[in-house]
């Protein structure tokens, strides 16, 4: 039997050639507007905000490159994009070949479920980290047209780092999600609404007065410390990657103790 890892990315080819070009092109096209940014349009149309509009949308430092980045590439478009594919590629990892009758006929091998979870997971994260790379490189092509020398490598490579883990929880969510019922459209469902309450928490809690809930959004550790700003930071990585790795635990222990749906 070809490696599942393997098996799992060329089945899965084409989405993940489509999703890591298109999240890179958009990427940079949006970060070519930096310099008309810059002249300071944006930054006049966006003092029509209330204070605590722009500070949801991290608009309050919109003439620096980190903080048109951090707000409009790196804040919304980029990761909503790449969570997409992850989410899609978790709920289809199990729940999806389980629907399809495919799972069955995997299982028919002599092979663990662990090591299918597990392998389907290691084709998550080759995905995402093959989309960070390509927004790293394609951060770097327009870096000197767009005028964004003000942030180094380093900084680009910290938060396209953090942009891989974001990825990786939220398809491991689904994963797991699907795992335990065996439903693809429960794994999409629970995970796209998980993604929305979590993006709100990020953004709102501290204008309600709840500050202490966004350190529970994956988002806050993915681009609250501004990585492009700071470089690495150690802690919100590690947090992304611990929360990764509790839901792969959970997404082997259900898989692994329910019976399939036939």
């Amino acid at each position: 039997m070809p490696d599942i890892m393997t098996r799992t990315l060329w089945e899965g080819r084409r989405a993940l050639t489509g999703f890591t070009v298109g999240t890179a092109l958009v990427g940079a096209l949006y970060a070519g507007f930096y310099p008309q940014v810059a002249d300071g349009a944006m930054g006049q149309a966006a003092q029509g905000f209330s204070p605590a509009l722009r500070a949801a949308l991290r608009m309050e430092d919109l003439t620096s490159a980190a903080g048109y980045l951090g707000s409009s590439v790196f804040g919304i478009i980029v990761p909503l994009i790449a969570v997409g594919w992850g989410i899609a590629t978790g709920a289809r990892a199990i729940a999806g070949d389980e629907e399809a009758g495919h799972l069955d006929l995997l299982l028919a091998h002599p092979v663990s479920r662990t090591k299918v979870v597990l392998h389907r997971f290691a084709a998550l994260t080759a995905g995402a980290a093959l989309i960070a790379g390509a927004v790293w490189v394609a951060m770097l092509a327009v870096r000197p047209g767009a005028n964004l020398d003000d942030i180094g490598v380093d900084g680009f490579a910290a938060q396209c780092l953090a942009l891989a883990l974001l990825v990786v929880v939220f398809g491991t969510l689904a994963l797991a999600i699907g795992a335990a019922t065996g439903s693809r459209g429960a794994a999409l469902g629970g995970s796209a609404a998980t993604v929305v309450l979590t993006y709100a928490a990020q953004a709102l809690a501290g204008q309600i007065g709840a500050g202490a809930l966004r350190h529970l959004s994956p988002f806050h550790h993915y681009i609250g410390a501004e990585p492009l700003r700071h470089g690495f930071q150690w802690a919100d990585l590690a947090t992304l990657a611990g929360t990764a790795l509790v839901l792969l635990v959970v997404a082997v222990t259900t898989f692994d103790r329910r019976d399939l749906a036939t």
